[in-house]
């Protein structure tokens, strides 16, 4: 800021060294010297940042401010030059040298130059708005050629580096003449935006009052030359269309609307929608594919090294890539549906599928999307409206043919407006998908050549009609074997990696690895024992750091000291000979478990007591054996009769149970305690029982087998209609472990139950 004397000005003031000067100066005389900085910004001047011409001021009055600014009033009195300068600890102080009164060169040509500067001031403060009338009257009736120039001085709305050499001229004429100057350029802006605001009201209505500013800018830039043509912009949307491969629909729907962009004016609010709709239309990839290369070698290849184990898994894939190469209508690609427990490697299964043919990779996460406009798109109506999510996958992918994850489909969430699931019925339907309609697209899009991969936790909660559009391959819990096998050759690596140790060569034991498995995870999948294992190695990490181990190679010892109290107790089965308890086999989202059934008989009314959150079926498996029992005269009479209570209870109340598979450990439970014989230990069982004593198939024979192996079962009775199934399970765990199958539950009782 530049002052000039003569004038009286407010000054507020907030830096705590010109606070302190403005004090010393009231405490000697109210006298001050302001000038102006070379940088307004700098907050610590010293005298090279200051210029040397100011004006020596007198102070009228100060006043504190609530907010801790002083605000003080002067005066200018003369001008003045810096000719030593202090920078005191807590204020500033200097030498001041008082400059000479302005020189007027002639006197004729001095009231001439006074008389002009002051009409052109005048015509000047008219336009001006921000001009004082006041200020304007008092430069009219002073005769001070030295006095006018100060007040104009200080009313020019000039750059202050201007204003600072006005300050400094010291002749009369000089310092006029460049105020005629100033004030002829700025009579002319004023003038120049006057007729700038007047362009502008002419061309936006009373509702559009908020683009004002918008709209200045744009005719300032016109009259600069600078503008960007709003027509080159429909130029250039033009020239990608003729450059770009598009359907014919899709150039006729472009055309429709461009002609409605290029007659809109720019500032509507429906202009940029109009725009992001027609850069949607543009981007998809209508034609765009990569070239897929199905080379079974290399497939086969790609899914070993990603993947240990998995073999059924790997085989169907392989088969349906297979298929896919000799087909002849290309358009009809297969839908695959991964179903298992977490951790088991879909996701990543579905990856290398990718990579292994040469086809982009998009994942697309349903779980909890309940709205159907997640998939189909909202319509344009709506504010912020957007396509579905399989045309942003479209777009993302950049090509026609990609391979898009469908990941947890089985957790796809309802509403009263509907479900998604049921926009996904078209999208997988290969009779149907060739004419895929997004509601924001409004145009059919070609989803045939898109190899759909979908992947589930269960099958039980897909709708019926999606279900039946997938190939359905199901990844079954990984073994004791595999898991030790995974975090050996992969995990392990992988967590040295991400914890920094590749450059200690620590090591670890097979033994030490089977110990994180059995005692600190139990899951079907892998991910927690990789969490285990970076939790091991963190620890030994901060060791190392500190020098506390000395041996690198990692033993059982160390896993129990590191990880702690084990978090699961691997062994669920019982270890003696009991009556009324059965091992029982079930499969959950997990995998496999291993279900333990606990019955008792003492004295009451005839009740029949359920507890453990069991489901309505499993309720009936109860009845159907009490049935069995009562016409094979193993339960001689009713309970009422008999004035016996029965109560079965199957422990981890918290987690619900159903399903008709437990019919044969319910039946053996009652026997047990009516006939009170004790049922073997080290054995399970599962099979749907009737009331004729029959046992039928059921399902997840190779996860309960693999939960029963891994609890240390030594024999399982199961369905003889489940005989195919055992091909399924591992021929290292089908060695190790006796598969009894039965067709009657009378020989699992014979079998079961002590003599």
């Amino acid at each position: 800021m530049v002052l000039f004397p003569d004038v009286v000005t407010h000054l507020d003031v907030g830096r705590p060294k010109s606070v302190e000067g403005l004090n010393k100066a009231m405490e000697e005389g109210k006298k001050i010297f302001l000038v102006a900085q070379k940088d307004p910004l700098c907050e610590e001047p010293n005298e090279d940042d200051l210029y040397r011409v100011g004006i020596i001021a007198h102070i009228k009055q100060v006043m504190k401010l609530p907010t801790g600014i002083v605000r003080v009033l002067i005066e200018g009195e003369r001008r003045g030059r810096l000719k030593v300068f202090y920078n005191r600890e807590t204020f500033y102080e200097g030498f001041i040298e008082s400059m000479a009164p302005l020189v007027a060169d002639k006197e004729l040509e001095t009231k001439a130059l006074l008389r002009l500067i002051i009409h052109e001031f005048m015509d000047y403060a008219e336009i001006n708005p921000g001009i004082n009338p006041e200020t304007a009257m008092k430069v009219q009736n002073i005769d001070d050629p030295e006095i006018v120039t100060n007040l104009i001085a200080s009313q020019l709305a000039v750059d202050f580096k201007e204003k600072q050499n006005l300050l400094e001229i010291n002749t009369f004429n000089a310092k006029a003449e460049n105020i005629l100057k100033s004030l002829t350029v700025e009579k002319s802006l004023i003038k120049l935006e006057q007729e700038i605001g007047e362009k502008v009201k002419g061309n936006i209505d009373k509702a559009q009052r908020e683009y004002f500013l918008r709209e200045q800018i744009k005719v300032i830039r016109k009259e600069l030359n600078e503008s960007v043509d709003y027509e080159e912009e429909i130029d250039n949307l033009r020239s990608r269309v003729k450059a770009g491969n598009y359907p014919n629909n899709v150039i006729a729907r472009f055309e429709k609307e461009i002609n409605r962009l290029e007659t809109m004016p720019p500032n509507m609010a429906e202009s940029p929608v109009l725009r992001t709709y027609i850069d949607w239309l543009l981007d998809l990839p209508w034609f765009k594919k990569t070239k897929e290369d199905i080379d079974l070698v290399k497939v086969r290849k790609k899914l070993d090294k990603g993947h240990y184990g998995l073999e059924d898994a790997k085989e169907r894939i392989t088969e349906h890539l297979a298929v896919k190469k000799l087909v002849k209508d290309k358009n009809k690609s297969p839908i695959l549906c991964l179903v298992g427990p977490p951790g088991v490697g879909k996701t990543s299964l579905a990856s290398s599928i990718g990579e292994a043919i040469n086809r982009k990779f998009v994942r697309m996460s349903l779980g909890g999307v309940r709205d159907e406009a997640e998939i189909r798109g909202h319509r344009r109506t709506y504010v912020g409206s957007m396509p579905g999510r399989l045309i942003q996958s479209m777009k993302s992918a950049g090509t026609k043919n990609p391979i898009i994850l469908l990941d947890e489909i089985d957790k796809l969430g309802a509403d009263y407006k509907g479900g998604p699931s049921s926009a996904l019925l078209e999208a997988l339907d290969p009779e149907q998908n060739y004419m895929f309609s997004d509601h924001y697209i409004e145009l059919p899009y070609d989803l045939s050549d898109v190899f759909f991969i979908t992947t589930a936790n269960t099958l039980s909660t897909i709708p019926a009609p999606l279900r039946d559009r997938m190939e359905i391959i199901h990844l079954s819990s990984y073994t004791e074997k595999e898991k030790l096998e995974i975090a050996k050759n992969h995990l392990f690596k992988k967590q040295i990696k991400e914890n920094g140790l590749e450059d200690y060569n620590i090591k670890i034991d097979n033994k030490s690895l089977l110990t994180i498995i059995r005692f600190y995870t139990h899951e079907s999948g892998v991910r927690n024992l990789e969490r285990e294992i970076g939790r091991l190695l963190r620890k030994i990490a901060v060791d190392v750091l500190e020098g506390k181990l000395t041996e690198l190679q990692i033993k059982e010892n160390h896993v129990f000291e590191y990880l702690g109290v084990p978090k699961v107790s691997n062994y669920k089965v019982k270890r003696k000979l009991e009556v009324g308890v059965v091992n029982g086999l079930a499969v959950t989202s997990l995998g496999g478990d291993l279900l333990t059934i606990e019955g008792a008989l003492y004295s009451g009314k005839g009740k029949l007591l359920l507890t453990g959150q069991l489901g309505d079926v499993m309720k009936e498996s109860v009845n159907a054996a009490m049935s069995y029992l009562r016409s094979k005269n193993i339960m001689e009479d009713d309970l009422e009769t008999l004035k016996k209570d029965i109560h079965i209870h199957v422990p981890e109340g918290a987690i619900p149970k159903d399903g008709p598979s437990a019919g044969v450990a319910m039946t053996t439970v009652l026997a047990s305690l009516f006939l009170n014989k004790k049922v073997k230990k080290d054995i399970a069982m599962t099979g749907e029982v009737t009331i004729r004593g029959h046992v039928l198939p059921i399902g997840g024979v190779k996860e309960k087998v693999l939960a029963a192996f891994a609890n240390g079962i030594k024999t399982v009775y199961l369905p003889k209609g489940n005989e195919q199934n055992i091909e399924d399970i591992p021929s290292d765990v089908r060695n190790k472990i006796e598969l009894i199958l039965v067709d009657d539950v009378e020989t699992v009782l014979k079998g079961a139950l002590e003599e």
